[in-house]
C-alpha cells in the first residue's frame, strides 16, 4: 500500500522578521481545531495560551488516524511548545510520532548573531529570523517566504496568494474571509514536500478558520471552538 505522506506546514510577502504578532491572541487561552479526511474527523490539533509577564507559551497538540476497512495504516501524536519573549520567538520545541518514527524539532534563538539555532531530525543548522514556525493559530503563515517545519526542523520556502473574499460557514457560525492560496515557491519538487494549501482567514479576529489540501485524500483543518 502507498505510503502516505503528511506536511504540516506554514506560511504573502510582507516584512516580517519572526514576530507571532503575539498581542493578537491575548484574548485567547485555547483554540481547538477537527481534522477531517474525506469529510470524516479523524483528529484533532489544539493549541493552549499561557502568559507570565512579557513571555508568552504556545502549546500545541496533535493527533490523529487514517483508516482504510478498519485498519490503521497511518497515525500521528505530536507536542510542541513555543515560547515568545514580547513578539520575539526564542525557542521552539516539538516531539512527534508518525507511525513508528520519531520526529523532533530544537530551536533556539540566537540574539547576538540574530538568527535561529536549529537541530531537527531533517536539518540541523541556521535559519533566519525571516521563517516562521509551521503553526495554524499563527495568521503570520500568510507573511513569511518561508517556513520551519514543527515535525522535522526543515526549511520550505513558499508564495502566498490572495484569491478571493468569501463568506463560509462552519459549524453553524458565519465567518467573513480572507482565501489565501499556499504553495511552494518551486513547484517542481517531489509532491510529497510541495506545499499546495487553501487557507482562510478572519481578518477581524486575526484566527485562521479553515486549511485545506488534497493528498491521498481531502484534508481540512477546520476551527471548531476557541475560548
Amino acid at each position: 500500500m502507498k505510503k502516505i505522506y503528511l506536511t504540516f506546514v506554514i506560511l504573502f510577502s510582507l516584512s516580517t522578521n519572526s514576530f507571532g504578532h503575539i498581542g493578537h491572541y491575548n484574548n485567547f487561552n485555547k483554540l481547538e481545531m477537527e481534522i477531517l479526511r474525506n469529510n470524516k474527523v479523524i483528529g484533532y490539533n489544539f493549541y493552549f495560551f499561557k502568559r507570565n509577564g512579557k513571555e508568552t507559551i504556545v502549546t500545541n497538540q496533535i493527533q490523529f488516524k487514517v483508516k482504510i476497512f478498519g485498519a490503521t495504516i497511518f497515525k500521528v501524536e505530536g507536542y510542541a511548545e513555543e515560547k515568545y519573549l514580547n513578539d520575539q520567538l526564542i525557542s521552539f520545541n516539538s516531539k512527534t510520532r508518525q507511525n513508528d518514527k520519531e520526529k523532533f524539532v530544537n530551536l533556539s534563538f540566537d540574539k547576538e548573531n540574530k538568527e535561529f539555532q536549529i537541530k531537527g531530525s531533517s536539518y540541523t543548522g541556521k535559519g533566519s529570523l525571516d521563517n516562521v514556525i509551521g503553526s495554524w493559530w499563527n495568521h503570520k503563515i500568510l507573511q513569511a517566504t518561508s517556513q520551519i517545519s514543527p515535525v522535522s526542523g526543515s526549511i520550505k520556502e513558499q508564495v502566498v496568494t490572495f484569491i478571493k473574499k468569501e463568506k463560509i460557514e462552519q459549524y453553524g457560525k458565519i465567518y467573513n474571509t480572507d482565501h489565501f492560496k499556499l504553495r511552494s515557491k518551486d513547484m517542481n519538487i517531489s509532491k510529497d514536500k510541495r506545499l499546495d494549501f487553501d487557507i482562510w482567514y478572519d481578518s477581524k479576529t486575526g484566527k485562521i478558520i479553515r486549511v485545506s489540501y488534497n493528498r491521498m485524500g481531502n484534508w481540512e483543518y477546520r476551527l471548531k471552538n476557541y475560548e
